[in-house]
């Protein structure tokens, strides 16, 4: 598996190869100075992780699995409640309160795309424990 962060220079990728290769919970693969691409392994019954982008338009495509998005104005108002599955993907406007749900029986992975970067590039989580560390680290 490719866990090298390719940005910020000139890069192209067999996208779908590289997320289903992808087993780590998230792993930047291309960082630039106004968009960053970060392939994600959600194992079944878990999620992404509810949380919000104030500055980050955000891009989600699955490229294998199924689970459930809900997006909603605030942390308590998820109105926004819609089944996803392999090939589908999700638009986040920042700002908007957002998880996605491993609802099947095999990892789900995706890959995301923000706008601008979200993450340092490099950035490696094995796991969400582990990402979540890093986000109070910084202050996220």
């Amino acid at each position: 598996m490719d866990t090298q962060d390719y940005g910020p220079k000139p890069h192209v990728v067999d996208i779908e190869r590289a997320t289903t290769e992808n087993s780590n919970f998230r792993t930047t693969h291309w960082t630039g100075t106004d968009l960053q691409l970060t392939l994600m392994s959600i194992p079944p019954g878990e999620d992404i992780g509810l949380e919000v982008h104030p500055d980050n338009d955000q891009f989600l495509r699955l490229e294998q699995g199924r689970g459930r998005c809900q997006m909603g104005p605030s942390e308590d108002d998820l109105s926004f409640d819609e089944e996803v599955a392999d090939d589908w993907a999700i638009f986040v406007p920042k700002g908007t309160w957002h998880n996605v749900t491993n609802t099947g029986e095999v990892d789900m992975r995706l890959y995301a795309i923000y706008g601008p970067a979200h993450h340092p590039n490099g950035t490696i989580h094995a796991t969400q424990e582990e990402a979540e560390e890093d986000e109070h680290d910084h202050g996220h």
